[in-house]
């Protein structure tokens, strides 16, 4: 079981999973592509992030990792091999932990800036987003896999909301709404709730039927 089987032949769903995975890691290079300004580290460039420049730079590109990493903790394919299944899924607890904690400093100090609603919505969002990984981290290591996939679950669609929210905001329709400072926290509190209210829904379904 630790073992790669090389003579397993890829099937139709390994392929739509691999198309899956690049169309995210494409989503992925757009949305931190957007961030290169900060790279150039000057003033002008990172504005209020200034004093706060390394905790940026590492959320931007920690949480780019985890949002890569996730989907591979899924394919079953990879899932065979225990070894590098577990080494893929700690790796993506260490960007999670990494993003998160940078995360907190950032929503805690310079978020102010925008409003407070910003900040406070950012601050929930980031404390979901570590409960849920550190949650399914647990239920690994008491073995509890199928509890253990549905929180992984939980928490890479928080860690997608980051990209789906930011992408959205940057929409004509979405900024024709109002003001950055006025909308962009009822789509931070959507960007994650909404997809785990729709999971949890399909669970329940589930089990009805």
């Amino acid at each position: 079981m630790n073992k790669i089987t090389t003579d397993r032949p890829f099937t139709s769903k390994d392929i739509l999973y691999i198309f899956i995975w690049l169309g995210i890691l494409f989503i992925t290079w757009t949305f931190m592509h957007g961030a290169d300004k900060y790279l150039e580290l000057t003033p002008e460039a990172l504005g209020k992030y200034l004093p706060v420049k390394w905790f940026l730079l590492l959320h931007i590109t920690s949480g780019g990792g985890a949002l890569v990493l996730g989907p591979l903790n899924f394919w079953k394919r990879l899932q065979y091999n225990t070894k590098l299944h577990r080494v893929v899924g700690y790796l993506y607890l260490l960007a999670i932990l990494c993003s998160s904690l940078c995360a907190i400093v950032l929503a805690s100090t310079t978020a102010y800036a925008i409003n407070w609603a910003y900040a406070f919505s950012l601050q929930v969002w980031v404390s979901v987003w570590i409960t849920a990984t550190f949650i399914a981290w647990w239920l690994a290591v008491k073995r509890k896999f199928k509890q253990h996939k549905d929180w992984m679950i939980r928490s890479y669609l928080i860690t997608l909301a980051f990209v789906v929210s930011g992408l959205l905001l940057k929409t004509p329709m979405v900024a024709g709404l109002g003001n950055f400072e006025d909308i962009s926290p009822t789509f931070f509190w959507l960007g994650w709730s909404l997809p785990l209210y729709v999971y949890e829904l399909i669970k329940a379904v589930k089990l009805k039927s």
